[in-house]
């Protein structure tokens, strides 16, 4: 087994998620998902060109095209979402991190759609932002320019969701948002910004633990075709995370 490859444990949990095979196709059977999915994993984690897959995982215009089909049909969404069903909604934490778009991914025709690509103080970049549970585990993940506000994709997060303890930085500071957790159920726990007439306490030892939505972020970027944005379409470049983060999800139930 190659170094970036799926364990028995990790195949055996997302196997039940994957469509049904599709047939055969100008007479020949389609290649094995597995062999797929690690090929797309090693991608991933490496950040090599599709072109450059090595061998052992086939074709590397079956895996490209696989991963981006299953990226417009949803598949990858919907993997994620099964895996993060799991998660309890006690303690949550809401954050995001700025992605640094390379040139072959910012190459848009002008006046066209913009995938999520946006020029911040560091450049063209895409904006991952998450909600991430008591575990460090991903709830919600949904991507925005660079230069989009943080509090703008926090109803998107919580689309279709009941809140619990919602913990996040004073860059969500605001009434908007304390009313959205609170008409979810859930309680803010969000310092407020220095410039407030009145202003509110977090609890010390509840807020040191934003760090598991910290280490979440180091941990995605580990993946390198996550860390720096290749994908020009923002269909394939969330697929991309939401496969990285399925990934944490199937190593934390590998092993519990």
């Amino acid at each position: 087994m190659a170094r970036f490859d799926l364990t028995d444990e990790e195949w055996a949990i997302v196997t039940p998620l994957l469509p049904g095979a599709e047939g055969k196709k100008n007479g020949r059977p389609r290649l094995d998902d597995r062999k797929v999915l690690n090929g797309i994993f090693f991608v991933l984690r490496t950040g090599v060109p599709w072109r450059d897959l090595p061998e052992r995982y086939g074709p590397y215009t079956t895996v490209y095209n696989r991963f981006n089909r299953w990226a417009k049909a949803g598949i990858w969404i919907g993997v994620f979402e099964a895996l993060a069903a799991g998660s309890p909604e006690s303690l949550e934490f809401v954050d995001s991190s700025i992605i640094r778009a390379h040139q072959h991914a910012a190459g848009r025709k002008k006046g066209g759609p913009d995938h999520a690509i946006g020029r911040s103080r560091g450049g063209l970049s895409t904006k991952i932002n998450a909600l991430v549970d008591s575990r460090g585990l991903p709830v919600r993940i949904v991507p925005s320019p660079g230069q989009a506000s943080d509090k703008a994709a926090v109803p998107l997060l919580f689309d279709g969701r009941r809140a619990g303890d919602v913990v996040a930085d004073r860059g969500y500071d605001a009434r908007a948002i304390l009313e959205l957790v609170a008409a979810l159920g859930g309680t803010a726990h969000i310092p407020t910004c220095s410039d407030r007439r009145v202003q509110r306490s977090v609890d010390r030892e509840l807020y040191r633990k934003r760090n598991l939505v910290e280490r979440f972020f180091c941990k995605l970027k580990h993946f390198r075709r996550v860390a720096t944005r290749y994908e020009k379409l923002a269909a394939n470049y969330l697929a991309a995370v939401l496969l990285a983060a399925t990934r944490l999800w199937m190593r934390f139930e590998s092993m519990t």
